[in-house]
């Protein structure tokens, strides 16, 4: 099988499976904001969950993966298997040491990293105490998801995708259940979201280890740490902790400056972009976990032209998908909002503050996207330099844009600092690696793009015009609502894909090939 299929096949089952991940996520936020809205207890338990959360995509997610995954794979085909089991097993026995002293750390600081982060929160009465609390309780989550993201790379470069990416599902689910079940345990009735957290995070870590004693790596102790690949992975994970991680450094921010504005802007930030992330979770994560394991192997085989073209397609896959999802999620935003969130505790007005966060957010979808597939690259490559020149200046740009933005814009000048400064993330991350390895692609990168920009356009004038027959600021008529947005989505999709396919799309003519062996072999 070529690298394109087995990208496109990966990215299939990671999409799936997240997709489903997803769903629930979504399913879990309506119960979260019906049951405790946007207000004082919400914004408290989003502000503490921001913390372990943000730890869980610089180190966990983004620099452990990101330097992991290239070193893991040459080992794995230069010395074979034996040495890429002694490395996991190292691997994983330093990262429990690690972490098991960051979570004592946390636990034990947490008053100075809420004072720190969210020092608004000192303004209102019982906020920043119940932060603090809440940011305890939930500490221990980046010990679990960090040992889940080492497996997750071990499995990923034995091909292995659906397993890490199916076990989110069950933190939402431990976390719904938490909600609905052990909400009335508690004199705060938001505490039952934090352990939630907690057991879910747990979940994820025990489905993992039967799978990789399935492969063969059934991880135990082994604490020789001064080896060459153990070095290879701290120097590539100490600056792509920053390369990798500056999207949600940026989302970190946001949260900060927000605990200044008006109650209820972390809330309605959390949500905006928890809506953004599902397509980020369903397609563009999934093409980056899928694109890095093959560059690797192509960089550790010295097959750079191959490198080349796995790059190039991914990014082009990646415009391909997120190129309409940014144009449906800025034309729907506020009936998503009205659909899945408004009732209980959360009103019209809510769901509209919430809705504008969303639109600046998606407007940056593509932007993202594409600094999520570029930056492993240059690590792939040993270049741990690049990508954090280019961090620092998005940084930069967004604490600068932050400040001017949110005055006028309030929560939502937030959300569109953090799209300029991903657009220049990006817009440096391409120029710098065409000048690394030269041409990867351009023309078809464009081409690729220009089609779904086009393809876009009718679609997005069928998604408006169809969510516009229907009173979203009216509470309840959930079936209408539902025929509305649903049917505006299918028949923009439709739209869609069929002006692809008559524009011949390469991507769409790869998934198209890839149903039907799947349909054949069926």
């Amino acid at each position: 099988m070529s690298e394109k299929r087995h990208i496109a096949r990966a990215a299939g089952i990671l999409g799936s499976a997240t997709m489903l991940s997803r769903i629930m996520g979504m399913v879990r936020d309506m119960v979260v904001s019906r049951l405790f809205g946007a207000g004082l207890a919400t914004d408290a338990f989003f502000a503490a969950f921001q913390i372990p959360n943000m730890l869980r995509r610089f180190f966990a997610e983004g620099a452990l993966t990101a330097a992991f995954v290239p070193t893991f794979s040459a080992t794995l085909s230069q010395r074979g298997e034996g040495k890429a089991r002694e490395l996991a097993n190292t691997c994983f026995t330093l990262l429990t040491i690690i972490m098991a002293l960051i979570t004592l750390a946390g636990i034990l600081f947490a008053p100075f990293l809420i004072a720190l982060m969210f020092p608004g929160f000192k303004a209102v009465p019982g906020k920043f105490e119940l932060a603090v609390q809440l940011n305890r309780l939930m500490f221990p989550y980046i010990f679990f998801i960090s040992l889940v993201a080492l497996c997750m790379g071990i499995l990923n470069t034995l091909r292995h995708f659906l397993t890490p990416a199916i076990s989110t599902v069950f933190l939402n689910i431990a976390i719904i259940v938490a909600a609905l079940c052990l909400r009335g345990f508690f004199e705060v009735p938001v505490i039952a979201l934090a352990a939630g957290v907690l057991i879910g995070g747990f979940i994820q870590l025990v489905m993992q280890l039967p799978v990789l004693w399935k492969f063969g790596f059934s991880l135990k102790p082994d604490f020789n740490f001064n080896t060459p690949e153990i070095r290879s992975i701290a120097l590539l994970m100490l600056p792509s902790v920053f390369g990798v991680g500056v999207y949600y450094l940026n989302i970190t921010v946001s949260a900060v400056l927000a605990s200044y504005l008006p109650e209820g802007s972390v809330s309605y930030l959390y949500y905006a972009q928890r809506l953004f992330e599902f397509p980020q979770g369903i397609f563009t994560v999934s093409v980056a976990q899928a694109v890095l394991p093959s560059m690797s192997r192509q960089v550790a085989a010295g097959d750079n032209d191959g490198m080349k073209e796995t790059l190039s397609f991914g990014v082009r896959l990646t415009l391909f998908i997120t190129i309409p999802a940014m144009a449906g999620l800025m034309a729907c935003s506020t009936p998503i909002f009205s659909l899945i969130f408004m009732g209980g505790a959360f009103d019209y007005q809510k769901a509209v503050h919430s809705a504008t966060a969303l639109l600046y957010y998606s407007a940056g979808l593509s932007f993202v996207a594409l600094t999520r597939v570029l930056a492993p690259v240059f690590y792939a490559l040993k270049d741990t330099k690049t990508p954090v020149y280019t961090a620092l200046i998005a940084f930069i740009v967004n604490l600068c844009l932050s400040l001017i933005l949110m005055v006028p814009l309030k929560h939502g000048g937030l959300a569109l600092a953090t799209t300029i400064s991903s657009f220049c993330n990006m817009v440096l991350l391409l120029w710098l690696l065409k000048r690394k390895i030269g041409s990867y692609g351009g023309n078809a990168i464009m081409l690729t793009a220009v089609k779904s920009f086009a393809a876009s356009i009718p679609m997005t004038g069928a998604v408006w015009y169809g969510c516009s027959f229907v009173d979203w600021s009216q509470t309840g008529h959930k079936l209408s609502k539902v025929f509305a947005l649903g049917g505006s989505i299918i028949c923009g999709s439709i739209i869609y894909f069929a002006i692809v396919k008559l524009l011949r799309s390469e991507e769409m003519l790869e998934v198209i090939a890839l149903l039907r062996r799947k349909f054949n072999k069926g």
